[in-house]
C-alpha cells in the first residue's frame, strides 16, 4: 500500500509542478507586454508638452502599468517559492517512493 501512496503522492507533486511552471511563463509572458505597453506609452508621450492632459493622461497610465507589474512580480515570487516547496516535497516523496520499491522487492532479509 505503500508503494501505490508514495506513486500517487510523487504524480500529485509533478502535476502541481508543471501548473506552477506554466503560470509562472503566463507572468512572464503578461510582464513582456506590459513592458512594451509601457515603453510605448513613453515613446508616445514625448510627442506631447510635458503640461498638456493628453501627457498627464499618458503618465497616469503608466504608472498604473507599473503598479501592475509589481503585483506579478509578487506574484511570481509567490509562485517560485511554492515551486521551491514542491521540488523540495518531490525529493522526498521520491525517496520514499525507493525506499517502499526496496522494500516491497526485497527477499530474505
Amino acid at each position: 500500500m505503500g508503494l501505490l501512496v508514495s506513486q500517487i503522492r510523487l504524480m500529485y507533486l509533478q502535476q502541481a509542478r508543471l501548473d506552477l511552471e506554466y503560470k509562472i511563463q503566463l507572468i512572464t509572458q503578461t510582464k513582456m507586454g506590459l513592458s512594451q505597453s509601457v515603453s510605448d506609452l513613453m515613446q508616445v508621450g514625448n510627442d506631447y508638452d510635458p503640461e498638456s492632459p493628453t501627457t498627464k493622461m499618458l503618465q497616469q497610465r503608466q504608472a498604473k502599468l507599473k503598479v501592475l507589474e509589481q503585483k506579478l512580480d509578487q506574484q511570481m515570487a509567490a509562485y517560485q517559492t511554492r515551486l521551491k516547496m514542491i521540488d523540495t516535497e518531490c525529493e522526498s516523496a521520491r525517496a520514499m517512493l525507493d525506499k517502499n520499491i526496496q522494500s516491497s522487492f526485497s527477499y530474505g532479509r
